[in-house]
């Protein structure tokens, strides 16, 4: 039996979809490169959306140039989603840097550290048998 999704994770599943695909297709700004939907939180009353956004490659100069293309935006693309949706009202969007990428390549560099500076302890402690 399919788990049955609360609306408004439905519409934001929609929205980020239809996001990706608008702001590869459709904005022709030369600031942003490839950038990446990664999530899209609607509010209960579907008022506002909260879209997640990750410029890859990019420092974090880049991301903040990609937020403020998109937040200039904003407008253009809410028009160009109501097109798209069948639903009532389009949420207004607000683009945020998604920080979850920088973490996890700082928790996987930390780790890749931990490991070298193990193995390079356990080297050292092995006698020389030659």
């Amino acid at each position: 039996m399919p788990r049955d999704f609360p609306r408004t994770r439905r519409v934001g599943e929609q929205i980020q979809r239809e996001l990706a695909e608008l702001i590869r297709d459709e904005l022709r700004d030369p600031r942003l490169g490839m950038v990446t939907v990664s999530e899209v939180t609607v509010s209960r009353d579907l008022a506002h959306a909260k879209v997640f956004v990750t410029a890859l490659g990019g420092s974090d100069e880049d991301n903040a140039k990609t937020v403020e293309v998109l937040t200039r935006a904003a407008g253009y693309l809410r028009k160009l989603l109501g097109q798209r949706l069948r639903i009532r009202q389009v949420p207004a969007l607000h683009f945020q840097h998604d920080t979850a990428f920088d973490r996890g390549d700082r928790l996987s560099r930390l780790i890749d550290e931990a490991v070298e500076e193990d193995r390079q302890q356990h080297d050292d402690d092995k006698p020389d048998n030659g």
